[in-house]
């Protein structure tokens, strides 16, 4: 959920301003980390973040006295690498609950839906938790492997990467959830890049619903080529053949070494890059079995109306909300400058209630 160029031009010429580009360029094994750490802002009805609740996994007993107020928990799963590290959100009440796995969008980006290194601090995630919580809904949200607490479950280079291991990464906190008897459906929620992460879970692990917020609906090579249109046309032509080799699984040693040439295109990222390219979302949404929500922002500058269109084409019988005047942060923001600019940067503007309703919507369907 980057944001690099959009605040220096105008918005609707904001070419590399989008959420592919950014993760090359500021990959979880560089720039960023540490971000998880930020401790939560709180908010209006916010109860403090990873209190010392215990992470248990017992259901109350039907004749405990009384029901149990709302909690915010820390919470830990391991993979091959290390401990992914969360907060597990849980509403007042005797529970079953439903629950979601958020799923973040690219780059460096905690728990919170933060890059804080890069300016980038809407709080996205934990105000969409914090609203799901108010609605009786349960949820887990995570530090990125190797961003914050999480640091310790990345590869250790950068050129070990590989886009699927995110998805193997949220598909154990959806296990996590499943194995916990205080929650009767568990949906995956993701976001920008998370969006194709929850297909590629959906397709391992039994899910009750998903839900794709601002996801993109074509290749990430399409996607960067259409990035790459308003570059000069020998750079452009240069980046194109680059784009062309990667998808055929070949390795490129022969990089400019101009900034965005190495953001995008340098050695390290690579194998990251081809990983990524082998999956077209409409095609992973198209195997997705569960009941499907689609939710995309008309002001969205990363993400256009058009991915969503081309997700629902996939998948006739998914849901599909367009929310007017939506930025890829779930904010309301018009296209101006400082508009984003506020919608990426200021916690205290509110995620768009229709959020929250369609989300509701599809789970009580579940």
């Amino acid at each position: 959920m980057s944001l690099r160029s959009v605040l220096v031009v105008p918005a609707r010429r904001a070419a590399l301003a989008v959420s592919c580009a950014a993760a090359l360029a500021s990959s979880p094994l560089c720039a960023g980390c540490g971000a998880g750490e930020r401790a939560s802002t709180g908010g209006s009805g916010a109860l403090p973040d990873d209190t010392d609740v215990p992470d248990t996994e017992t259901p109350t007993a039907p004749d405990a006295p009384g029901c149990p107020a709302a909690v915010s928990a820390r919470t830990t799963v391991e993979n091959a690498r290390g401990t992914l590290v969360g907060t597990l959100v849980v509403p007042a009440g005797c529970g079953p609950f439903p629950a979601v796995v958020i799923i973040p969008g690219s780059g460096p980006t905690d728990r919170d839906g933060n890059q804080v290194a890069a300016g980038i601090e809407p709080d996205t995630y934990r105000l969409l938790a914090e609203g799901l919580r108010d609605r009786g809904i349960a949820s887990i949200r995570y530090d990125k492997a190797g961003i914050g607490a999480s640091a310790s479950a990345a590869p250790g280079t950068e050129q070990e990467l590989l886009f699927e291991m995110g998805a193997d990464d949220a598909g154990l906190w959806v296990k996590k959830l499943r194995a916990d008897g205080r929650f009767a459906t568990i949906t995956v929620v993701g976001h920008s890049e998370g969006s194709l992460l929850g297909m590629l879970v959906a397709r391992e692990t039994e899910i009750d619903g998903f839900v794709s917020i601002a996801g993109a609906g074509r290749p990430i090579g399409d996607v960067l080529r259409d990035q790459l249109e308003g570059l000069p046309d020998e750079d452009r032509e240069r980046a194109n053949a680059i784009l062309d080799q990667l998808e055929a699984g070949e390795l490129v040693t022969d990089i400019p070494q101009s900034q965005v040439f190495m953001s995008l295109f340098r050695p390290s990222v690579q194998p990251f890059v081809i990983s990524w390219m082998k999956h077209d979302p409409a095609v992973e949404l198209a195997a997705v079995t569960a009941p499907i929500l689609l939710l995309q922002g008309t002001t969205d500058l990363q993400t256009k109306v058009e991915d969503a269109e081309r997700l629902a084409g996939a998948r006739p019988d998914a849901t599909l909300v367009i929310v007017e005047g939506m930025s890829h942060t779930l904010k309301e923001a018009t296209l101006s400058n400082a508009s984003q600019a506020d919608a990426y940067t200021d916690p205290g503007l509110p995620v768009v209630p229709r959020v929250f309703e369609a989300i509701e919507a599809l789970i009580r369907e579940e």
